[in-house]
């Protein structure tokens, strides 16, 4: 509630503005005698304390009244307790205050016009007697009420009670108008925020499928071209395919011949020694020397020979 002071000069403002001068004198003489002092709980217990002090019972039980009327009657009737007990504490203070100043015709005064609202409460019975108690300071009845501590529980405790009350009590639109403005301006820069936030989501989506389509042509790109290469592989003819260039080897060997001349020249030898053994026997048998008859000899061994190589030749073909 401190923005009420604010709040009275903006309506001011307006009404001088529109021209209503009778409701602005109007309005300042409420402002003038007004009991809520700006909804501010420690003006009041100021104001409270300094009619106690003086001991104007009309003016504490004006205020409490007020309050009453216009606070405590909307509050919900589990605090209706509670506000009782403040206000017999209250008066009870009053009590203390007004015989700690020797104020007895205003002890008087109070039981003369609150009697009858008092006397159906239990909890004043014994306070009817306190006019006629000598040194009530001393009563075991009424010496915790004297206390320093007792009192200033007191004030503190209406305190509290008064800001929890202004602090929970509902504001017209008129008190809310510059919260409401305010509110209004934070949704609209939440707004403002969440559709930029919109935006960019979607242009990252959009970068995302683009980027998502281009890699797939790429890959159908890749794919038909590897499609063609493998069909023109395909179409290839066999005149196409170069061969490899390996050389030949030097020779070729064939087994077979390797044997068969093996053979031959197996053959060739035991008839050799064959005929050294023939000729041999012949010369001893004729008597002949072997050195002599060289012609002849050679001869013979040129037959021999011209036989031997055509006996070879048709062993080696077969």
């Amino acid at each position: 509630m401190a923005q009420v002071a604010f709040l009275d000069s903006m309506l001011r403002e307006y009404l001088v503005f529109r021209g209503y001068s009778n409701t602005l004198k109007a309005l300042d003489v409420e402002q003038r005698n007004e009991k809520d002092q700006h909804f501010r709980a420690e003006r009041l217990i100021d104001h409270f304390n300094m009619a106690i002090q003086a001991s104007d019972l009309t003016a504490v039980r004006s205020l409490w009244l007020h309050l009453d009327n216009n606070l405590f009657s909307k509050l919900d009737h589990t605090y209706a307790a509670a506000v009782k007990k403040l206000e017999n504490s209250l008066l009870k203070y009053y009590l203390v205050t007004a015989y700690t100043n020797n104020r007895a015709d205003k002890i008087s005064e109070f039981f003369n016009k609150l009697a009858v609202e008092l006397q159906q409460q239990s909890e004043w019975k014994d306070w009817f007697f306190f006019s006629f108690c000598r040194n009530a300071e001393e009563s075991p009845t009424f010496a915790l009420f004297f206390t320093k501590q007792w009192q200033d529980t007191l004030l503190l405790s209406l305190r509290n009670f008064l800001t929890t009350v202004y602090q929970c009590l509902p504001q017209p639109s008129f008190v809310r108008a510059e919260q409401e403005a305010a509110h209004m301006q934070r949704l609209q820069d939440d707004n403002t925020r969440l559709r930029a936030r919109l935006l960019q989501l979607q242009q990252e989506q959009l970068q995302q499928q683009q980027a998502n389509s281009t890699s797939s042509q790429n890959l159908s790109s890749a794919e038909s071209s590897t499609r063609r290469r493998s069909s023109y592989r395909q179409q290839q003819s066999l005149s196409d395919i170069l061969p490899f260039d390996i050389s030949p080897p030097g020779h070729i060997v064939d087994d077979f011949c390797i044997i068969a001349s093996e053979a031959n020249s197996v053959a060739q030898a035991s008839d050799a020694q064959a005929r050294g053994l023939k000729s041999l026997i012949r010369n001893i048998g004729s008597g002949s020397s072997p050195v002599l008859p060289r012609k002849d000899n050679g001869k013979d061994n040129d037959k021999s020979t011209s036989k031997r190589r055509s006996g070879s030749v048709g062993r080696s073909w077969i």
